[in-house]
């Protein structure tokens, strides 16, 4: 099993900046990717950025130029830097890691509890 702790969510006012990170821990062989999901009230969970271990990043459109995604491998813990924040970008963002705990396991999706970022206006 693989456990996701995050943190550094709050609240921030517009055009601030807040930083996240995720750290992931357990059986872990390796991790192929790793990244954020956010879910507004109301709407439907969304990815936000995904990174690979060899650092090939996916950014929505909705954050490109404003979030930048890095990983540690040796840490296995990614961090999310979220700049000019909006208050479009209030939401619960997750933690996601896809990752197996041997050579001889299928990958699998793990998830983190969710931290609140909330950008007042």
């Amino acid at each position: 099993q693989v456990q996701l702790v995050e943190s550094g969510g709050g609240l921030v006012q517009s055009g601030g900046s807040l930083r996240l990170s995720c750290a992931a821990s357990g059986s872990i062989f390796r991790i192929n990717a790793m990244g954020w999901y956010r879910q507004a009230p109301g709407k439907q969970r969304e990815l936000v950025v995904q990174i690979t271990s060899g650092g090939v990043t996916n950014y929505a459109d909705s954050v490109v130029g404003r979030f930048t995604i890095s990983m540690d491998n040796a840490k296995n813990t990614v961090y999310l830097q979220m700049d000019s924040l909006k208050p479009e970008d209030t939401a619960v963002y997750h933690c996601y890691c896809d990752a197996r705990g041997d050579r001889y396991s299928n990958y699998a999706h793990y998830w983190g509890q969710g931290t609140q970022v909330t950008v007042s206006s």
